[in-house]
């Protein structure tokens, strides 16, 4: 049973976003780590979205019957009854904000309140009224690296809104990606989602122009000083591999493959993506710190 409670949570999307959260952490640590802050921002993180998934799961129940990956769902056969899984989201989501607070500090709280709330209020809204649903549900996903960063700064500046933007822009190609080769559950369920409601073709420009303006953005942390040309080098190189990949969707014969190859390696560019932010974000920084070190004691040094 404890195994069921587990999976109701989502551990997949828990730990993926846990890499973005990391990226966020180091970004803001500036080579000095606190590991003991990082150990409660995950806690806090895992628990606040283990909450919002479990609350997912028992909003999406209608939905959840008539799709072939999710009608073997715990909540849709009744292995766990809806008023345990509203008890165990209560006690994960109030665990989680009370970690954030105590440990962390009330920005970082609020910070993901705001995100919990826009995933299981906003977005289970709008997911099934409108094509515009994945993006406010991309909002909610580009929170964790936020947090993170929050986390060690207790403040939002320009290093956390690019951090939020990048997620934004690769969240929407990400979850394209994932309505395209599971088009035909979605169709089934009524979702109207951008593919179901506007064609295939619309789905791959749209996630053209998302390809393009995530390149932008990952670039501009290292424009404003926050990451250096390590992580920029491979920011770069990334997106245009994964653009080249969507220019070639185009002409795909199967868009059910190319869809699928689509979404498996924008897994790879966001994982290595803040994986290198987390080490030359970290670096760049403690060159800057030294060298304003460095000129500050000269100019000390000659009066």
């Amino acid at each position: 049973m404890m195994k069921t409670y587990y999976y109701l949570t989502k551990p997949g999307i828990i730990m993926g976003n846990l890499v973005t959260t990391a990226g966020g952490f180091f970004l803001a640590s500036k080579g000095v780590v606190d590991y003991s802050l990082l150990l409660a921002t995950f806690i806090g993180l895992a628990l606040v979205i283990g909450s919002a998934c479990v609350l997912n799961n028992y909003t999406d129940q209608d939905i959840d019957r008539q799709m072939e990956r999710t009608k073997n769902r715990a909540l849709v056969t009744g292995v766990i009854s809806g008023k345990s899984a509203l008890i165990f989201a209560a006690v994960l989501g109030f665990s989680g904000f009370f970690t954030f607070a105590f440990f962390c500090n009330w920005l970082t709280a609020g910070v993901a309140l705001v995100g919990f709330l826009i995933y299981v209020l906003l977005y289970a809204m709008m997911k099934l009224r409108s094509i515009h649903g994945t993006f406010v549900g991309s909002l909610a996903g580009a929170v964790p690296p936020v947090i993170g960063y929050c986390s060690v700064s207790n403040r939002l500046d320009i290093a956390a809104l690019l951090l939020f933007v990048i997620l934004v822009f690769w969240q929407m190609p990400h979850f394209f990606a994932i309505a395209l080769y599971r088009f035909q559950d979605y169709f089934a369920a009524s979702i109207p989602l951008l593919p179901v409601k506007k064609g295939f073709y619309k789905t791959k420009i749209q996630m053209h122009l998302y390809i393009i303006a995530f390149c932008v953005a990952t670039l501009s942390l290292t424009y404003f000083g926050y990451a250096g040309y390590l992580y920029s080098g491979v920011a770069l190189f990334l997106s245009l591999i994964w653009l080249i990949l969507c220019i070639k969707g185009l002409k795909a014969a199967d868009d059910a493959i190319w869809a699928r190859g689509m979404f498996r390696f924008s897994l790879v560019v966001i994982t290595v993506l803040f994986s290198v932010l987390s080490i030359d974000g970290a670096k760049n920084s403690l060159l800057v710190h030294t060298q304003k070190q460095v000129y500050s004691g000269g100019l000390v040094g000659f009066r």
